[in-house]
């Protein structure tokens, strides 16, 4: 009977607008309701975000050579970025954007590695802003340069960032692309001081030019980075037990 009476004293009281203080946490634990205010059982919750705000199709509906392609990336990385299932809402747009993706990115150009080509992704996305590049290509840069906070850097300020002369007149240049600024004989002859030639010119303005096509899709379907891109590359890999 007295739980009966402390229930129904806790039910008439009136409940604070900001669900603070004992009376609310009583609520939720009793009815374990979440409230129109973003609390379940006391604690506060955010509701997941979609990956975008265009319809992401199911798998069953989508063509096989994309089925295929996006198997073997969520095989060969562990998990499937979201910018593959955002760009499957469109497959012809699909194939070509990855198309041209692999063409400048899957192989080594010239003078730039893959790590030169993620650290230019990383320095003009931040300048575009746009939180799905930077947080995914971030990932990619740590990984094939095995440095851990170059990208954050370059994120954050490239001028403070800790490049070294060649890094800095490659981002320098791609920045120019970017912004975008009337790209004179200047320019090459910056890049031309730190071992790069026309050819390497090209390949930093095809990459720019991409992903600041990248980035504006990104933004106009408000593209989510998935949860895996913010630790990859930090954290050493997991190294599997030998069997004795």
């Amino acid at each position: 009977m007295r739980f009966l009476t402390s229930l129904w004293k806790i039910i008439r009281t009136p409940l604070p607008t900001t669900f603070s203080g004992n009376v609310s946490n009583k609520i939720w634990r009793l009815s374990g309701a979440i409230s129109e205010r973003g609390y379940a059982n006391g604690t506060q919750y955010e509701e997941p975000r979609p990956i975008s705000r265009y319809p992401v199709p199911y798998k069953k509906d989508l063509p096989y050579d994309i089925v295929e392609l996006m198997e073997e990336v969520e095989k060969k990385s562990g998990f499937l970025p979201n910018v593959f299932k955002v760009m499957a809402h469109r497959p012809n747009e699909f194939r070509a954007f990855f198309a041209y993706y692999a063409v400048i990115m899957d192989k080594e150009n010239g003078n730039l590695s893959k790590a030169d080509k993620e650290l230019i992704i990383v320095a003009t996305s931040a300048n575009n802003k746009c939180p799905y590049c930077v947080t995914a290509h971030g990932a990619l840069h740590r990984i094939y340069s095995k440095k851990k906070t170059l990208a954050d850097q370059v994120t954050i300020n490239p001028e403070l960032a800790d490049l070294s002369p060649r890094d800095r007149a490659m981002l320098e240049f791609a920045l120019a692309v970017a912004k975008p600024e009337n790209i004179t004989e200047e320019h090459f002859s910056q890049l031309e001081k730190h071992g790069f030639d026309r050819e390497d010119a090209w390949d930093i303005a095809m990459v720019t030019a991409f992903f600041a096509m990248a980035n504006r899709i990104a933004h106009l379907t408000d593209m989510r980075p998935n949860e895996e891109f913010y630790t990859l590359g930090r954290l050493p890999k997991e190294k599997s037990k030998e069997s004795k």
